[in-house]
């Protein structure tokens, strides 16, 4: 198991700074995310500062953009990393790209299936020579004159994982990805019943195995040394379980765990702007089936009890914690396993 940390907020004037510190803190490897910044341009600086971290985008929002442009920034990246880039893309919800980003959307989990097919085309015609010629439903790449060629990577293409929470979409993940972004909102129960199912479906498709494919899963924590700690972490995650739980492609989440009605409730809240609504819905056994609560010392083996048969490496995503140097022992826990 490998643990990873966010980068930031992503913000590219303090990326190099972060990431030389979280290597030197002992993490295996750091991600951004689309969020108020760009995902692409940190790890530029991030690729530079260090000598070991994978660097990742956990993640880009792939129907925002072209897979040329995605194919070309992921190549770069790679490159300049010295092949330590892993291009991870999600496929956002409706509203963010037609509203937000002014991309069209339609049938996203075969969308996203030919986006990775396409990208994977590219890189083809790239480090192997292969005519650019690609027609699919949604998206055609037949152009690629050789004054616009890169020259062929010499750490080939890097892997591409895909971040799902529906079914559909965690299939194709396991049918034409190199590895899955579990999302942070997830039960155990969601894990078992509804993701590992989907993977194996699509690896099947694929005719591969898990042992050809990485899991990675992002997991809520919640811990704290005193009363105060304790009380400033559960209010954070109980916010951010309540944002994700008003979202309705995540509403069979809450169905692992017997909560649906829940979902409705969330989801006025947001419509009435009601933001500190959302934290005052979760009781303290969704709060539990959710997130990773458990005191400093016990942390360790309540992930590794959590993540057990399932994941090849996880990242800590803590909104009330900013400092890393907190999860120091915790990573030199986590990783004595290995």
């Amino acid at each position: 198991m490998l643990v990873d940390a966010p980068l930031g907020f992503g913000d590219p004037t303090h990326a190099a700074e972060d990431a030389r510190r979280l290597e030197e803190l002992g993490f295996d490897g750091v991600f951004t995310f689309d969020g108020p910044h760009d995902p692409f341009l940190p790890l530029a600086s991030a690729a530079q500062a260090t000598e070991r971290l994978e660097l990742a985008t956990a993640i880009a929002v792939a129907f925002a953009r072209s897979p040329m442009l995605l194919a070309q920034l992921a190549h770069d990246l790679h490159e300049l990393s010295g092949g330590r880039f892993r291009l991870g893309l999600g496929s956002q919800v409706r509203a963010h790209i037609e509203r937000r980003f002014s991309q069209p959307w339609s049938r996203p989990a075969a969308r996203m299936r030919e986006l990775v097919q396409a990208i994977r085309a590219i890189w083809a015609c790239w480090n192997e020579g292969e005519a650019l010629s690609f027609r699919g439903e949604f998206y055609t790449h037949t152009l690629m004159p050789p004054l616009l060629r890169p020259a062929p990577s010499r750490w080939g293409a890097p892997p591409i994982w895909l971040a799902g929470v529906g079914p559909r979409m965690t299939e194709v993940a396991g049918e034409v990805a190199d590895g899955f972004l579990v999302h942070p909102f997830h039960t155990p129960a969601f894990l078992r019943e509804t993701t590992q199912p989907a993977l194996l479906r699509g690896l099947a498709r694929s005719q591969r195995t898990l042992g050809e494919f990485t899991r990675s899963v992002q997991l809520l924590v919640v811990s704290g040394r005193d009363d105060a700690e304790w009380t400033r972490a559960r209010a954070a995650v109980r916010a951010q379980i309540g944002f994700y739980g008003s979202t309705p492609a995540y509403a069979g989440v809450l169905a692992s765990c017997g909560r649906e009605d829940l979902h409705a409730a969330l989801r006025d809240c947001v419509r009435r702007g009601d933001w500190g609504g959302l934290a005052e819905r979760v009781d303290d056994e969704l709060l539990e089936s959710v997130a990773v609560c458990a005191p400093p010392d016990e942390l360790p083996a309540r992930i590794r009890e959590r993540v057990l048969g399932f994941a090849d490496r996880v990242s800590l995503v803590a909104p009330w914690q900013q400092d890393p140097s907190a999860w120091r022992n915790l990573v030199s826990a986590l990783r004595s396993d290995l």
